[in-house]
């Protein structure tokens, strides 16, 4: 699906900042995760193509699948999946969405790992979003997965160098 990325680069600078940073009563703001991929998985919808062939889908669990009991793979749930559902042959992408504060993030590097080594997902792309100081570190592989940034709300993303990422 050609139009992934270009769909990524809109729908990610469309996001709001209450979306990106959530503004809590009578505290500070926080990041958090599900808000912010529930609205990126809205954005990317809006754009999607009519008549493409592919079908993005949030949070799938993958728990009952025959594949992934079979290879007691454990419980992965992606954040989002872009697949014809149904179809083993036709599985485009596995996107994991990360606040730069969130944890578990090895889970989200063996998922994306599972989805594109063992069950043929072309691309896996781990998006990381929040200032850049707080990153963690993070080595991505470009046999593997890649790894997008967005350091603010409403920038566009960039893809990570090669090297892992460090705090700055």
């Amino acid at each position: 699906m050609e139009q992934l990325t270009e769909i990524l680069h809109q729908a990610t600078a469309a996001i709001s900042n209450g979306y990106f940073l959530l503004p809590i009563h009578g505290a500070h703001p926080v990041y958090r995760e599900r808000v912010y991929c529930y609205e990126l998985y809205h954005q990317m919808r809006l754009r999607w193509p009519d008549g493409s062939p592919y079908r993005l889908n949030g949070e799938v669990d993958k728990s009952a699948h025959p594949c992934f009991q079979q290879m007691d793979a454990g419980r992965p749930k992606p954040d989002l999946l872009v697949h014809q559902p149904g179809s083993g042959e036709y599985n485009h992408a596995v996107i994991e969405v990360k606040s730069v504060a969130g944890e578990d993030i090895q889970k989200d590097l063996e998922t994306l790992s599972l989805f594109r080594n063992d069950f043929g997902y072309q691309r896996a792309i781990y998006l990381i979003y929040g200032p850049d100081g707080r990153v963690a570190r993070v080595r991505p592989s470009p046999t593997v997965f890649r790894i997008w940034r967005l350091s603010r709300c409403g920038c566009i993303w960039r893809r990570a160098p090669r090297r892992p990422i460090y705090s700055l």
